[in-house]
């Protein structure tokens, strides 16, 4: 199981309301897992920010996730939120162990953690994202979008 996490910023002039609902209209139309969490500090830079999680089987099924994403069908929406976006980075995580689901709490690690629950590590990046996501039984400045 592999996961695109995907960190993003909306553009100054972009109102908070607007910005994840054209998010959410993006979201609704993927058939796979996905999920969208608004951060109080993004785990890589002392800002607010969004993460969004898109779960897939493997390496082959990220890049039908990526044509899936551009393709006529969503590309409205797609293009909505990527236009009211300011900044984006992201990474390829792989499922180490639990529950292959996007993480309501984590905390962002160099390094691994026996006792944690589930345990996602970074395989590809494509910006400053760490080394390890972890859950807790505690959240750590997120909240689901959706």
């Amino acid at each position: 199981m592999l996961a695109y996490v995907f960190w993003h910023r909306p553009a100054e002039d972009v109102a908070r309301d607007d910005y994840e609902r054209a998010l959410r209209a993006f979201h609704e139309t993927l058939d796979g897992p996905s999920a969208c969490f608004r951060l109080h500090v993004l785990p890589f830079k002392h800002v607010d920010g969004y993460e969004d999680w898109y779960l897939v089987d493997d390496w082959a099924a990220l890049g039908a996730l990526n044509d899936a994403a551009l393709a006529p069908v969503r590309r409205v929406e797609h293009d909505a939120a990527a236009h009211a976006s300011a900044h984006g980075w992201g990474g390829v995580y792989r499922l180490l162990r639990g529950v292959p689901e996007p993480p309501a709490a984590v905390r962002w690690t160099p390094a691994d953690d026996p006792d944690a629950i589930t345990a996602w590590q970074r395989q590809m990046v494509l910006g400053p994202a760490p080394e390890f996501c972890l859950t807790s039984d505690a959240a750590h400045g997120r909240d689901r979008v959706f």
